[in-house]
């Protein structure tokens, strides 16, 4: 009976808990920058690292202050430079406009600079005709 008080008492897997133990992990970082020498690293990035930067198209981009902005605008904003692509489009819309109207108005003329041309051969074919019956 003994025993079998024994038996009741231990758990089926054994009476503790006990994980096995992690092995120890490698480096976080895979970079070699930690390895150097501080005056190593001060040649290699310089002594100042400054904002990101970047050339892309022709155009220098800082990141500050949360954006990229662009070294020739200054410090426009995304939402303006929006702006400015749309009143720039509305532009060109209404240069486009004006130069088809230019284009009519130059048909309009020429038409009517021939009609009058015509009239004026006509009535001096008249005048001839006429001088040539008296």
């Amino acid at each position: 009976m003994e025993d079998f008080r024994k038996s009741l008492k231990m758990p089926l897997f054994g009476n503790t808990f006990s994980p096995k133990k992690t092995p120890p992990r490698k480096s976080a970082s895979l970079s070699s920058l930690h390895t150097l020498d501080r005056s190593t690293r001060e040649i290699e990035l310089g002594l100042e690292y400054g904002p990101p930067a970047m050339n892309i198209g022709g155009q220098s981009w800082k990141f500050e202050d949360g954006q990229w902005i662009t070294e020739s605008l200054g410090t426009t904003s995304g939402r303006e430079l929006q702006r400015l692509k749309k009143r720039n489009i509305q532009l060109e819309e209404e240069n486009n406009l004006l130069k088809l109207k230019i284009e009519v108005l130059l048909d309009m003329l020429t038409e009517t600079t021939v009609d009058y041309h015509l009239m004026e051969k006509e009535i001096e074919d008249i005048k001839t005709q006429h001088r040539r019956k008296k």
